[in-house]
């Protein structure tokens, strides 16, 4: 269960629980019995003895436990299966303390202050001297925008989160920073991006195309079996199983969920997803926005506008489909949505909601007032309008306005689970659909240039599995 309480507000969710519920089991059978047609290209399914140290460390390393036995239906001799259980890193969502604190921002704000003023005091003899005086504006349209908007929720923000805060606090779920933790806050050594998935799919491009008649599935048998690059690119991967499947890509090994489905491609070979024949009732969508960060940073490629008005939503949406897109707090990108993007796609906007991040103690990571990073992101909220479509029943209506408060993963861009705040609002038994996912869900079909990214072994400690 990812939700810990349920306000009149809004939810306070427990990311690392909801990834922990998933069943990552993976059945690993033991040679030499089982491992007859041990796979040669560098993408299989494995189902051999894992023994090379993570790159975190030696709690990583494999451990077979649970064994049973079971005949082989080659040669009729027995073979030894393991269950292998795996969890994910707790200390991925260890955040004692806030990131920027009240007095550093404090101290920030009036230095930042003075350089206005000197810059201004600079500028108004720069205009003096040319005889052109004019009134200084200090803020852009831009940042007047954000301004404006930052004061219509803040209100909603302080309220709502300080119940949802106070009563995670109250439960033990939250809990006061003690002073080992103040004094011992160092961030978790993240896992190196060995195997680059975005420069993967850019290379897929050049494989010779399949026909279009044989791009169906790819299913991940029970059994051992391999599949070439060029099926992992162009198909959409399911495991229909109830156990999680090792796939190793590049030498790198990640885990698929039970029930889970996949399809590793940029947004120009979507069309093993269109050739799926599938419409989802949800559309979680997170957009890779441009802003002047990524371009500094260099961290992932991102979309123009243009781009992402172009994916073809009215193709893969059902009818009265949720549509559900994660915004970053830049007005350009928020009108966009509403005025732009959901009108190109018959969308209509129905609710706006927010996700704030806070710190296991409960205090927001950012200061709510800081002028450049705030602790909360937006998601808005639509429903593919059809006029042949019947309305919904037993449905609620969408609130505006809902709190989504959780502590974050340290993983850049690893968002909080959403199925389950949304089942009052969808019909159950639905299809689901995430576009530029990094990671997999049971139940879900998943789609981007990094969808494996946070499936990697390395983000997993595997455990001794019990019976």
């Amino acid at each position: 269960m990812s939700v810990v309480h349920q306000l009149s507000r809004g939810w306070l969710l427990d990311h690392l629980s909801f990834i922990n519920k998933i069943n990552y089991q993976v059945h690993q059978h033991h040679k030499p019995c089982c491992s007859k047609n041990e796979p040669t290209t560098s993408v299989h399914l494995d189902s051999l003895h894992m023994d090379s140290m993570s790159s975190f460390g030696s709690s990583a390393k494999f451990i077979a436990s649970e064994s049973t036995t079971k005949p082989d239906n080659d040669d009729g001799g027995n073979c030894e299966v393991f269950i292998q259980k795996y969890v994910f890193r707790s200390e991925l969502f260890e955040i004692h303390k806030p990131y920027i604190t009240s007095a550093i921002h404090k101290e920030w704000q009036q230095s930042n202050e003075k350089e206005d003023l000197m810059n201004g005091i600079k500028k108004e003899i720069s205009i003096s001297t040319l005889g052109k005086k004019r009134k200084r504006c200090v803020f852009n349209q831009g940042e007047l925008d954000a301004m404006e908007y930052h004061e219509k929720i803040r209100g909603l923000i302080l309220d709502g989160s300080s119940q949802i805060i106070q009563q995670g606090l109250t439960s033990g779920f939250l809990h006061p920073l003690s002073e080992k933790q103040d004094k011992c806050s160092e961030p978790t050594t993240l896992l190196l991006d060995t195997c680059n998935l975005s420069e993967l799919c850019e290379m897929a491009k050049h494989l010779p195309p399949l026909n279009e008649m044989e791009l169906l599935t790819l299913q991940l048998m029970e059994n051992d079996m391999s599949v070439s690059e060029q099926d992992l690119f162009s198909r959409i991967v399911e495991n229909n199983s109830s156990f999680t499947k090792v796939i190793t890509l590049m030498g790198q090994k990640y885990l698929v969920p039970p029930k889970s489905s996949f399809l590793l491609s940029d947004i120009s070979c979507m069309y093993p997803l269109l050739n799926y024949r599938k419409t989802y009732d949800v559309i979680v969508i997170d957009p890779p926005w441009q802003n002047k960060s990524v371009k500094r940073s260099n961290r992932y490629s991102y979309l123009s506008l243009l781009q992402i008005k172009q994916i073809p939503i009215p193709k893969l949406a059902a009818p009265n489909c949720l549509v559900i897109t994660w915004v970053t707090n830049r007005q350009k990108h928020l009108r966009f949505v509403k005025e732009e993007l959901y009108p190109s796609w018959s969308v209509e906007m129905v609710a706006e909601w927010h996700w704030l991040k806070i710190t296991n103690s409960g205090e927001f990571v950012f200061p709510l007032d800081s002028p450049h990073k705030k602790p909360y992101e937006g998601l808005i909220l639509g429903r593919v309008q059809e006029k042949t479509a019947l309305p919904l029943r037993n449905v609620v209506p969408i609130p505006d306005h809902k709190l989504l408060v959780s502590v974050p993963c340290t993983l850049h861009s690893h968002k909080p689970p959403l199925a389950e705040v949304l089942k009052d609002y969808i019909k159950p038994d639905g299809e689901y659909l995430e576009l530029f996912a990094r990671n997999l869900q049971p139940g879900w079909t998943s789609w981007g240039n990094e969808v494996l990214k946070f499936q990697h072994v390395d983000y997993f400690i595997a455990l001794e599995s019990r019976s």
